[in-house]
């Protein structure tokens, strides 16, 4: 073991990574994955598709923008930890409020610093996203036998829900709308299309994105039923991204939203809610090898010839030789041709495998929020 060595990274097979520490000291065990972005470390953190996963970040500089309450996801941080090439450096940012270090003990979340994550890349890539060990001692004190013991021990995401982990407790109205300068977030106040949003893990700025395109939204817990769903006398149904193996929500998810596709009505999804509506319309899923999670992937719009630079965050994916008649497959990954996006052939009910509110491109994938708030107008009858 390395001198002064404070933290490791134990994979599976028995390999080891010893790097330097920080944030909350402990030991986790969870998926390893990495991500490629070269921004956004704190939405990455606090983004709750990222529940039971450590986040390996490629980008070396991690840490210069700080961190701030206006760029949580959610309440907490959800990734299990984090392992990054260099210390994370000091903040330089007019917008930072606190060091990520701090931030990161603060909220119980544990990281190493120090390694090679090159190599850690190379490893997942050709190997899949391995069951890791990651603890921090400030002695430098690893029981490795134990620690290969519980990176084993680990079931792995594949049946594994973990909406219900990350879902909100009771449902709530949501108002604010994107950030922009120099007023930083709004509120809507103008009347608009009534959505109900399904909580799977839903990050807050897709929230925002359909706030701003003009909705009135409801949040709902991922356990809502169709009943209660329809209750609301929606004009249209978002279905959330979110963590896990979508065939295990699924279980209680699909047959609400074959409810709400029995109704009729306008229905939007992404990430998880994109793979859950696929399994309504009668698709499988697969679990991929490594999975795509990054700020730079290529997407094609097979209906436009239109390439969008999306975000992505995701382990699974719809099997697009599954899809059945009157769904059509709008978009696939030019990275490796993975299905991207969903439509029916005829009916307002579409969804996409990226993040459109992250807005890497920055606006290339908004006019999806458009395009259902347009759907569920022409439905109420009220003007575009």
């Amino acid at each position: 073991m390395p001198d002064h060595a404070t933290a490791c990274l134990v994979l599976a097979d028995g390999t080891v990574f010893y790097g330097r520490g920080f944030g909350a000291t402990g030991q986790t065990v969870a998926e390893l994955c990495f991500n490629t972005a070269m921004t956004g470390y704190q939405e990455i953190m606090t983004d709750p598709s990222y529940a039971g996963q450590i986040v390996t970040f490629t980008f070396p500089h991690i840490g210069n923008t700080g961190v701030t309450a206006e760029d949580d996801e959610t309440g907490t941080p959800v990734a299990a930890g984090m392992v990054v090439k260099w210390d994370p450096t000091e903040p330089s940012n007019w917008r930072a409020e606190a060091e990520l270090t701090g931030w990161l003990a603060r909220q119980g979340r544990i990281c190493i610093g120090g390694v090679d994550t090159r190599r850690l890349t190379r490893a997942i890539r050709q190997q899949g996203a391995p069951h890791v060990a990651l603890a921090h001692d400030p002695e430098g004190k690893f029981d490795l036998e134990a620690l290969v013991a519980a990176a084993r021990g680990f079931a792995g995401l594949e049946g594994l829900d973990l909406a219900k982990d990350v879902t909100c407790a009771q449902s709530y109205r949501w108002d604010e709308k994107r950030w922009a300068w120099p007023e930083g977030y709004t509120r809507r106040t103008e009347p608009g299309p009534k959505v109900v949003a399904i909580d799977y893990g839903a990050k807050r700025n897709i929230l925002r994105c359909l706030a701003s395109a003009g909705c009135e939204v409801t949040v709902m817990p991922a356990s809502a039923t169709a009943e209660d769903v329809l209750a609301q006398s929606p004009d249209g149904v978002f279905l959330s991204n979110g963590p896990g193996d979508p065939a295990a929500t699924g279980r209680y998810a699909v047959p609400m939203i074959r409810g709400v596709l029995d109704a009729d009505l306008p229905v939007f999804g992404i990430c998880l809610g994109h793979q859950m509506l696929a399994l309504a319309l009668g698709a499988r899923t697969i679990k991929m090898n490594h999975g795509h999670h990054g700020a730079n992937h290529p997407v094609k719009d097979l209906e436009t010839g239109k390439v969008e630079i999306t975000s992505m965050n995701h382990g699974f994916t719809v099997d697009s030789q599954t899809l059945p008649t009157g769904v059509r497959e709008t978009h696939v990954s030019l990275f490796d041709g993975s299905n991207c996006g969903i439509r029916m052939e005829d009916r307002p009910v579409f969804s996409v495998q990226y993040h459109p509110e992250a807005s890497p491109g920055p606006q290339d994938s908004y006019y999806l929020f458009e395009r259902f708030a347009a759907a569920m107008r022409t439905r109420a009858g009220t003007p575009a």
